[in-house]
């Protein structure tokens, strides 16, 4: 029996580009989450493609080009917060919906997010 990365069973490449398509869209025009995404969209969707890609087990593009991912150390000068957590992960729900990723592999994955965007989480909510 062949065993099969999350990230072949997603589709590969043309899912992880959709994905990141229908996702960022949402990101950079969500009231909670706008200010934390400036600049240049396609350069920060350069770089979630080229992590979710490692994430899900398939080539380490993320590593070969700047190191360990180390994400809670990289989000570390924005200010990552409970409600931020949870747009962040509404958007990329939106998104798995749009593009139709379903079944128990879009339920690990979206697990695996959940976990990832907790350990984000640096700054409370104001009060």
């Amino acid at each position: 029996m062949e065993f099969k990365t999350p990230y072949e069973l997603i589709g590969g490449a043309e899912t992880i580009q959709k994905l990141v398509e229908a996702f960022y869209p949402k990101v950079f025009s969500h009231p909670d989450l706008k200010p934390l995404f400036q600049g240049d969209m396609s350069e920060i969707m350069r770089k979630q493609k080229m992590f979710l890609t490692q994430f899900l087990g398939g080539p380490t593009l993320y590593s070969d080009e700047f190191g360990p991912p180390a994400m809670r150390a990289r989000h570390m000068p924005f200010e990552i917060t409970p409600t931020r957590r949870k747009a962040w992960l509404a958007c990329m729900r939106e998104a798995m919906d749009e593009i139709g990723l379903e079944g128990p592999i879009r339920n690990a994955f979206y697990e695996r997010l959940e976990q990832v965007a907790t350990i984000m989480v640096n700054t409370p909510d104001p009060s």
